[in-house]
């Protein structure tokens, strides 16, 4: 739950780094391989140590004042968005201590916390620079990455992406697939795939337009010599300027009134649809900006991977990884927005095409290692992903353990993920309960925490007897639901005090019974 379990430093002191470099290599190691948190030197957690803001379902404001009393790399960790992904390549508590360390520059890594994360970064390090013990270390070097890993994905090829939705839904949900043949890649159940996506070719082309490029001039970037267009596709992010590149376009606008506009929306200041702007709507919405090329890549952020619970074992597709995938598609402001990962795998991307992938290792999301033991798998919508690999995984090791799932969507005739698979484990018994919610099935809404409140007293016998308890879906709305629902289930059928039910969870989750992997 909110408490993370220190583990030994990865390097050892002994090695021939810098503390700085051991402070990268740690948090890389530890994303990378799926460890909780890495010890850092006197960066690492203390034993016991309790973070109360590691919730995701927190706000930001609640979340800082949590960590208000708490040491600089504290502060910074509860910026993050808690979701401990591994996007940005760390964990969030990693993260924070390389940023504080000076081993990390870039406070633009985290996806999911967007532009509020990384402009609260910048406003505690100015407001913490005085309690450094030293200036900062200039970012070490980066030692080679191993392939497959993030720093060097994989390339894998794009088999299929067909929808899962059928006519009438109003979700266009994917199920996606690569084919790992021509890698090294191997996957556990439980683990996550990192997509290196390009972003929708029609708003690169309207973004050189407005810049009056083709796209075909060569710029320098990260030490090469590459066409502008491939730079816009993959490299940068222009779905989510920067506050550098606010200033930076207020900085080559001709107009005054608009320079002080970009700054003010550089400082979060900004109203309107410009506060959530991408960088075609900052040039249309400012003529008179006239951007250089080299300026320009400079204050853009590097597009980050996109990470999805992967939805198959490998033990039942040896040689393949399967992605379950909702495209993000929105209008505003005469203009049809996509979502970069979800929208190139949907729209842009092709079978047969080659996509830089890699796995991230999970961190303690994983089926029971005891196949003998029960589990519960709390999975609407596209959080059905990591529980078809499970029970893909379980019926493949011939685990007598009981499965119960609980599944929801809008409609039961056109959302009903996987149906065909998960009624066949439903009749051959390897899916021993299953209990659905299709919110719009009825006149009132019933949601998947519904359906568990009405098993209450199964539920409760099922955990009381050892059983492993799973969540995926939404982190703020969805996932706090459910743990609020199990909370009011210890409380009423075990007879639990507030305080004692709380207790309870935090023990399931300390025994590794209480899982979630939310977003």
């Amino acid at each position: 739950m909110n408490a993370i379990t220190p583990v030994p430093s990865i390097i050892p002191e002994t090695a021939p780094f810098s503390t700085e470099q051991r402070a990268w290599l740690n948090g890389f190691f530890a994303a990378y391989l799926g460890v909780e948190a890495a010890g850092q030197g006197d960066a690492a957690a203390e034993p016991d140590e309790d973070f109360p803001w590691h919730d995701p379902s927190l706000a930001m404001p609640d979340r800082l004042e949590l960590a208000k009393e708490a040491k600089p790399e504290r502060q910074l960790m509860a910026a993050m968005a808690q979701l401990d992904c591994g996007q940005c390549g760390y964990l969030c508590q990693t993260y924070a201590e390389s940023v504080w360390s000076g081993a990390e520059a870039d406070t633009g890594r985290c996806v999911p916390g967007g532009k509020e994360t990384q402009r609260t970064l910048k406003q505690l390090l100015a407001a913490l620079e005085p309690h450094r013990d030293g200036a900062p270390t200039a970012p070490a070097a980066k030692a080679a990455a191993p392939v497959g890993s993030r720093d060097r994905p994989a390339l894998a090829t794009l088999v299929d992406a067909h929808p899962l939705n059928r006519p009438g839904s109003g979700k266009d949900v994917r199920h996606v697939v690569f084919d790992l043949s021509t890698t090294d890649l191997t996957y556990e159940a439980g683990d996550s795939l990192g997509v290196f996506a390009r972003k929708n070719p029609q708003l690169v082309q309207a973004v050189l337009d407005r810049i009056g490029a083709t796209g075909e001039e060569m710029v320098a970037f990260d030490g090469e010599a590459l066409p502008l267009r491939q730079v816009l596709l993959s490299k940068v992010d222009i779905a989510r300027p920067s506050d550098e590149c606010m200033l930076f376009l207020a900085s080559r606008a001709f107009d005054g009134e608009e320079a002080l506009k970009l700054q003010a929306l550089a400082s979060g200041e900004g109203s309107g649809d410009l506060a959530e702007a991408d960088l075609l709507d900052l040039l249309m919405a400012f003529p008179s900006v006239m951007p250089s090329l080299p300026g320009l890549l400079k204050s853009l952020d590097r597009l980050q991977p996109r990470l999805y619970s992967i939805a198959s074992s490998s033990k039942a597709h040896p040689r393949e990884v399967h992605l379950t995938v909702s495209a993000v598609r929105w209008d505003s402001d005469g203009r049809t927005r996509t979502g970069i990962g979800s929208c190139y795998l949907a729209d842009f991307a092709k079978p047969g095409d080659v996509i830089p992938i890699f796995v991230q290792k999970s961190h303690g999301f994983s089926p029971p290692a005891d196949d003998g033991a029960a589990a519960i798998m709390v999975g609407p919508g596209t959080g059905i992903a990591p529980f078809r690999a499970f029970l893909e995984e379980r019926e493949a090791r011939g685990a007598k353990g009981r499965n119960w799932l609980f599944f929801g969507d809008q409609k039961r005739t056109s959302d009903f993920l996987y149906e065909d698979q998960i009624m066949d484990w439903q009749r051959r018994g390897v899916l021993h309960r299953l209990d659905l919610a299709f919110s719009r099935d009825q006149a009132e809404k019933v949601y998947v925490q519904d359906r568990m409140q009405e098993k209450a007293a199964e539920l409760w016998q099922w955990l009381e007897e050892g059983a492993h308890f799973y969540v995926c879906g939404d982190a703020r709305r969805m996932a706090k639901d459910v743990e609020d629902t199990l909370l009011r289930i210890a409380a009423g059928q075990g007879g639990k005090s507030d305080a004692d039910a709380k207790a309870w969870l935090d023990g399931l989750a300390k025994a590794g019974r209480y899982q979630r992997d939310v977003y």
